[in-house]
């Protein structure tokens, strides 16, 4: 099953966007996106392939972590996860019809 996990991490200076910019790159092998330009928060988007939403958090989580690495952020703590899966998204969407 697919997962769009959200995972952000924060610190203590404001974020430029090159930084962003390098996570994005780092973040686009997982179909993903980045986040923070001018705050003290970065964040990404996945795409995650698993069976469960703990391993999906648990899978995006350590995607998010080694591409904040390769893009030469700070190791700042994660301080917001969630998933939600495809069925789901789809479901909301057949609900608004």
């Amino acid at each position: 099953m697919r997962w769009s996990v959200a995972v952000e991490a924060e610190g203590d200076r404001l974020l430029t966007r090159e930084e962003i910019v390098d996570l994005a790159d780092a973040v686009a092998p997982a179909a993903g996106i980045a986040s923070g330009i001018g705050t003290t928060r970065y964040g990404a988007q996945l795409v995650i392939d698993a069976d469960d939403l703990d391993s999906a958090v648990g899978r995006a989580r350590a995607e998010f972590t080694t591409a904040a690495s390769r893009a030469g952020l700070p190791a700042w703590p994660i301080v917001r996860s969630e998933a939600v899966s495809e069925a789901e998204e789809l479901a909301d969407l057949d609900g608004l019809e």
